[in-house]
């Protein structure tokens, strides 16, 4: 076997084939879009090279077959609460059922990562936002959600044999929404709504200036500062809008506010993997045609969590259980061709989100994906990600 950094246009396409040949057999792989991954390693579009800087590799067989791939990065913004070490990243890792030949592809990392100072890498994460490409899944081997990485099982037994350790596991939670929530929930809801106080809204793709304002005043709120997130604008926010509005649907995006002020958001979009899945990787012309036409006669029923939040002073006062409720009013009417609902990671170093987030009705685990650690001090105590 040999190593070799990606350097040519060559080798940058066999890192962006190599998947292909590891999932061929597996009927729950849903190939990314080229061009989501592609963004990741472009310094033009991805504002992490600003603060850090990463290199690839691919390894071959004696016929160079290419039969693993794998990123390293450093990013000066990525910390921990309670590191106290220099992390280094690595992902975007596929690889042959060999634990050599894993061990070679992390061990070229690892050296790379000590070259920039690093005293420990985390895996499998991303070169960038932790929405996208992070953790490895551990339990729960079904069809990804729109940029959510995805392995094979014996992936947890090569970073486990290398001495990789769990740094903290990432909780997805499903729950059928169709299901009626129980009379507790709407008891509590039924109470705020009785209070004009109160009031709740979706989204209005017509006034999205106003919805990225109201999202950016609960989320800064309810999540800045947790798990490394960062505040948010309402440019910034405002920017992500429009770019999800095409595939926004206004009615599962809820508010609620209390004399005209944001308390809570409820935010979800169509899980876009279940037309994504129809253009195999790729998003030309023709795939943008096929996918309006995918858009229009193939019902989505799956739909996903973004973000659920509450800001702090109104935990516990049944804010959570009114926007659930009004939400419900929407995806459990005939109207709704939702029948399948899964949430977006939350981290089990962030417990109060969980209690929040099961409060939704009969919520169940789907998944979960683990960032694991690796110190390469390897007589140093490894410590898990602290409790928020």
């Amino acid at each position: 076997m040999q190593i070799f950094p990606v350097s040519s246009a060559e080798d940058e396409a066999a890192f962006y084939q190599l998947p292909l040949s590891i999932y061929k057999n597996d009927a729950n792989w849903i190939q990314p879009l080229d061009k989501d991954v592609a963004e990741v390693f472009d310094p033009k579009k991805n504002k992490s090279f600003r603060h850090g800087s990463l290199q690839r590799w691919i390894l071959k067989n004696k016929a160079s077959e290419t039969i693993g791939r794998i990123a390293a990065f450093i990013n000066k913004k990525y910390r921990n609460k309670g590191d106290d070490v220099t992390v280094g990243g690595v992902g975007f890792f596929e690889c042959i059922n060999e634990q050599a030949a894993a061990d070679l592809l992390l061990n070229t990392a690892k050296e790379w990562l000590q070259q920039q100072g690093m005293q420990a890498m985390d895996g499998p994460i991303n070169f960038g936002e932790r929405d996208r490409w992070w953790g490895m899944v551990t339990k729960g081997f079904m069809e990804p959600l729109y940029c959510m990485n995805y392995n094979p099982p014996y992936y947890v037994t090569l970073f486990e044999n290398y001495g990789f350790k769990i740094f903290f596991e990432q909780v997805c939670l499903s729950m059928d929404p169709k299901s009626p929530l129980d009379k507790k929930m709407w008891n509590r809801h039924d109470a705020i709504e009785a209070d004009k106080d109160f009031s709740a809204a979706h989204l209005q793709k017509n006034n999205l200036e106003k919805y990225a304002k109201d999202f950016a005043v609960v989320y800064n709120k309810a999540w800045a500062g947790h798990g490394g997130l960062k505040e948010m604008g309402h440019e910034q926010v405002l920017i992500m809008f429009k770019k999800m509005k095409p595939v926004m649907d206004e009615k599962i995006l809820h508010y609620a506010y209390y004399k005209g002020e944001p308390i809570a958001i409820f935010i979800n979009i169509p899980d876009l993997n279940q037309w994504f899945k129809y253009l195999n990787g790729k998003f030309g012309l023709l795939q943008k045609l096929k996918f309006l036409w995918v858009k229009q006669f193939k019902k989505n029923k799956k739909f996903t969590g973004l973000v659920f939040g509450v800001v702090p002073e109104w935990h516990g006062k049944g804010v959570d259980a009114y926007i659930i409720g009004e939400s419900a009013k929407y995806v459990q009417s005939a109207a709704s061709p939702y029948t399948e609902y899964e949430m977006q990671w939350i981290g089990d170093f962030n417990p109060k989100m969980l209690n929040i987030a099961t409060g939704l009705g009969d919520v169940h685990r789907s998944r979960n994906l683990c960032t694991y650690r690796y110190l390469f001090d390897r007589s140093k105590e490894f410590k898990r990600h602290p409790i928020l």
